[in-house]
């Protein structure tokens, strides 16, 4: 009984690291898909809309709200491709490179819910890359205050 259980437990265990294997190179190759896509997306863009095709996004805190503008503006006048939120997401993730490519490839590894969450997405990429939206808002009371 004990030598089937090792054999068994043993027989898992390749199972278990085949497994792994093949999640490895699947993940890999998303990777390359999702990096691929964004080099097509980058040269496609309608001659109609009259928002620019947003730039990548590598990471600098600086740069985050004008990304996040960016992106905005153009899945608004283009909401017909961007009908829910996992499309918005996949399209900023699109857009990512260097270390904030980095930073979303642990999300997509673990197929966490923020990649189907908009709000929570972006959520998330403020509080990685620098952006507090609560000293902004301590800032306008501020000078809320210094008008009285």
């Amino acid at each position: 009984m004990v030598d089937e259980l090792v054999l068994l437990l043993h027989a898992l265990l390749m199972r278990h690291r085949a497994l792994s294997i093949e999640n490895s190179q699947l993940m890999e190759q998303l990777r390359l898909l999702v990096c691929e896509r964004a080099t097509l997306l980058r040269q496609v863009r309608p001659p109609s809309c009259p928002v620019p095709f947003p730039e990548t996004f590598s990471g600098e805190s600086s740069r985050l709200p004008e990304f996040i503008v960016q992106t905005a503006s153009y899945m608004l006048v283009n909401e017909n491709r961007f009908c829910n939120d996992a499309m918005k997401v996949a399209f900023l993730i699109s857009l990512l490179t260097g270390e904030a490519e980095e930073w979303v490839v642990p999300y997509i590894e673990m197929d966490s819910p923020i990649l189907g969450d908009y709000r929570a997405f972006l959520d998330e990429m403020k509080q990685c890359f620098g952006w507090d939206d609560d000293e902004e808002d301590d800032d306008d009371d501020d000078e809320e205050e210094d008008d009285y």
